[in-house]
C-alpha cells in the first residue's frame, strides 16, 4: 500500500495497519512531500519528494507492486490528489480518498469565505487590522503586498520572503488547546483570524476561541477535488474500505466546545 500523507490520518492509518494486533497482508508505505523541515514519520517505511506527475507516479507504483493507494494528503494539496487520480487511471490501482470534513460554523460565528488565498487578501483590510494568520508559510506571499495590518503567523518552519512588511511569525505545531488559543488571541489583541478549512480536531480550537472573543473569521474554502473513485471521511471508513475493524483508539472526535 501507497499512503500519500502529511496528515494525521495518514499517519494513525499507517500506524493501524502496522500495529500488533493488526490483519498482516499490507507492507505500507507513506509518501511525505517534504515542506516541513522534521515531520512527525509515521510507522513503516516512508518515502519524500515527488514523484514526476501522474505518469512518474503510476511508474512508482508499478515498481513496487502497489496494490492499494490512498491520498491522505491535506485538503489544499489539490495538484497532489489529481495526480494520484491520474496514476491510478494509468496503473489500474483501486484508490482511496481519504479526507476528514470540513468545519461548519455554528452559532455565534461570524465567518466570511474566500474562494482563494488572493481573494482572502483582497477581502482582509475591511475585516480587520490585527490579523491572526494561520494559512502556512507557503502562501504567505499572497498577503505581502498588505503593509497597513499587523500580522501574527504561526507555522511549523519559519517563512521566507516575501511575506507582509509588519509581521511576527510563531513557530508552534499543533494540536493546540482551547486555553492556548484563548491566550494568544487576547495576548496579540488579534481582531480577525484568517485560515483555510483545513477541518480536523487539531486546530479546530482557534475556530472556538475567536467565536467566543466575537473576533471575526476570513476562511479559504476548499479547492475542487478529482472525482469518480472511493472516498472515506476518517481513518476508520478507510479500514473499511481495506477490509479492516478499526482499533478502538484510530479516530478522536472533533469537539468545538
Amino acid at each position: 500500500m501507497l499512503i500519500l500523507g502529511g496528515t494525521t490520518e495518514a499517519r494513525r492509518l499507517a500506524e493501524a495497519l502496522t500495529a500488533e494486533h493488526a490483519a498482516p497482508g499490507y507492507r505500507v508505505t507513506t509518501s511525505l512531500a517534504g515542506r516541513v523541515a522534521s515531520p512527525v514519520l509515521p510507522p513503516g517505511e516512508t518515502r519524500v519528494g515527488g514523484f514526476g506527475g501522474p505518469a512518474g507516479l503510476a511508474a512508482w507504483i508499478t515498481t513496487h507492486r502497489v496494490t492499494h493507494l490512498v491520498d491522505a494528503t491535506h485538503p489544499f494539496a489539490e495538484r497532489m490528489s489529481f495526480n494520484a487520480a491520474g496514476a491510478a487511471a494509468l496503473s489500474s490501482v483501486p484508490l482511496l480518498a481519504l479526507r476528514r470534513p470540513g468545519w461548519i460554523p455554528g452559532p455565534g460565528d461570524d465567518w466570511h469565505t474566500a474562494a482563494s488565498l488572493a481573494e482572502a487578501a483582497a477581502l482582509l483590510p475591511g475585516l480587520g487590522s490585527r490579523v491572526f494568520l494561520t494559512t502556512g508559510r507557503m502562501g504567505l506571499h499572497s498577503f505581502a503586498h498588505l503593509t497597513e495590518p499587523w500580522f501574527l503567523v504561526r507555522s511549523v518552519d519559519a517563512p521566507e520572503a516575501p511575506a507582509p512588511p509588519r509581521l511576527e511569525v510563531l513557530l508552534a505545531r499543533g494540536p493546540f488547546t482551547l486555553d492556548d488559543e484563548r491566550d494568544l488571541l487576547a495576548r496579540h489583541r488579534i481582531d480577525l483570524l484568517v485560515t483555510k478549512d483545513s477541518g480536523g480536531s487539531a486546530t479546530a480550537p482557534k475556530l472556538t476561541a475567536a467565536r467566543e472573543a466575537g473576533i471575526p473569521v476570513l476562511i479559504v474554502r476548499r479547492p475542487p477535488v478529482p472525482e469518480g473513485h472511493s472516498r472515506a471521511a476518517s481513518v476508520a471508513e478507510a479500514l473499511h474500505w481495506l477490509g479492516h475493524d478499526p482499533p478502538r483508539s484510530t479516530e478522536r472526535p472533533l469537539d468545538r466546545r
